[in-house]
């Protein structure tokens, strides 16, 4: 984030603690909970969400090596992200081209192949069909033409996006817009991967996503978590499009009012919460990333499936370091993952209930807001 936007943000964050407001929406919003209780409703987002928009698969910093790979099935197209032999990330559907198996599971390294576990048949990592057992009996068979299908992938500023639709349009600038070089600043290519968690838990996909929009539970929530260092119910809010940034403030803000303000250094004194649009979260804290990459479950309304990545700026290659990260990781488990989502579980089984028709969300949730609004119209259109 460049120097005049962290001026910019900081002085609204000290007016709000005199004024003692926030930003706010224009007014309350109404959602209906078929957004979130509907199957008509998943198989369009689906349909659109995960298919025509680039997603995030990850950072460069957990593709390090060349034979590096990982995998991500939960868009609902099988997917394998692997470093090639030139350095470059390439992404392919994860099948094998001749009978269909899959080629690798979760993450490691290829060494130079894949070698598909079923019959043996082997893939440069280029995707080029390299070898076929007892390919006499494949004599006449278009070798050329049996790699693996490719996906439309871009590496950029450390991020790595992959279009799901092997002819579609990446079209990653104009996806990103303005964002893009806010995203650049941060040096993603330049973290190294901790840990990875894959959580699953029975509630909408966009309930996950809903929960880190908005500071309005922290001091009842989060009492005992992270409510002690945040002020509750203060942020920034600035939409990109569909995109959006949100400010946290931690309570360390105040102590900028006793430096120059070309001092001033945003990011130590808040979590800036990016929603990627469509499912991913990403959070710039003080001292770490954390990305959250959530997907609904098969056809199910009420159960998704998360990655949560954490980031960090130098490897662990102490004891000191690694325990310093995995009570960061604790912090955050407790926090997201005891404390948000139970509650998030809560909120899905009431839709079956005849209590509500529609969700209430405040002018002092102004990021909810953006961020369902935004699901609204990229399924209506």
């Amino acid at each position: 984030m460049d120097q005049s936007t962290q001026i910019r943000l900081t002085r609204e964050v000290l007016a709000h603690l005199d004024n003692r407001t926030t930003d706010l929406a224009d007014e309350v919003m109404y959602h209906d909970i078929a957004a979130y209780a509907s199957p008509q409703r998943l198989a369009l987002e689906k349909q659109i969400l995960f298919r025509k928009y680039p997603l995030l698969m990850g950072m460069s910093g957990q593709l390090c090596a060349r034979g590096d790979y990982l995998t991500d099935d939960y868009s609902g197209i099988p997917i394998v992200v692997v470093r090639d032999r030139a350095g470059a990330a390439r992404a392919f559907l994860n099948v094998c081209r001749h009978r269909g198996a899959r080629l690798v599971d979760g993450c490691g390294n290829a060494g130079r192949v894949f070698s598909c576990p079923y019959h043996g048949w082997s893939y440069g990592l280029d995707g080029r069909l390299m070898g076929i057992p007892d390919q006499d009996s494949f004599t006449g068979m278009d070798k050329a033409g049996r790699g693996l299908v490719e996906l439309p992938l871009m590496e950029r500023d450390g991020l790595i996006w992959v279009l799901p639709e092997p002819d579609g349009d990446l079209g990653l600038a104009k996806h990103l817009g303005e964002l893009g070089p806010e995203l650049a600043s941060y040096g993603f290519g330049d973290y190294h991967h901790y840990e990875t968690r894959v959580i699953r838990r029975k509630l909408n996909w966009k309930i996950v996503i809903d929960t880190f929009l908005e500071p309005y539970h922290f001091g009842v929530l989060h009492a005992d978590t992270v409510g002690p260092i945040f002020f509750p119910n203060l942020c920034l809010f600035e939409g990109f499009g569909p995109h959006l940034r949100e400010t946290l403030p931690r309570r360390s803000i105040e102590t900028l009012r006793q430096q120059p303000e070309a001092e001033w250094a945003l990011v130590p004194h808040t979590a800036l919460v990016y929603v990627l649009f469509p499912n991913t979260v990403l959070v710039m804290q003080a001292d770490h990333v954390e990305t959250w990459r959530v997907y609904p479950v098969d056809d199910k309304v009420d159960e998704c499936v998360m990655y949560l990545d954490f980031l960090i700026p130098e490897p662990a290659d102490t004891d000191k370091a690694k325990l310093h990260w995995d009570r960061n990781m604790d912090l955050t488990i407790r926090t997201v993952d005891e404390e948000d989502f139970p509650v998030g579980e809560g909120i899905q089984s009431g839709f079956a209930s005849p209590a509500q028709t529609a969700l209430v969300f405040g002018r002092n949730e102004p990021a909810l807001a953006h961020f369902q609004r935004s699901i609204n119209e990229a399924v209506a259109s």
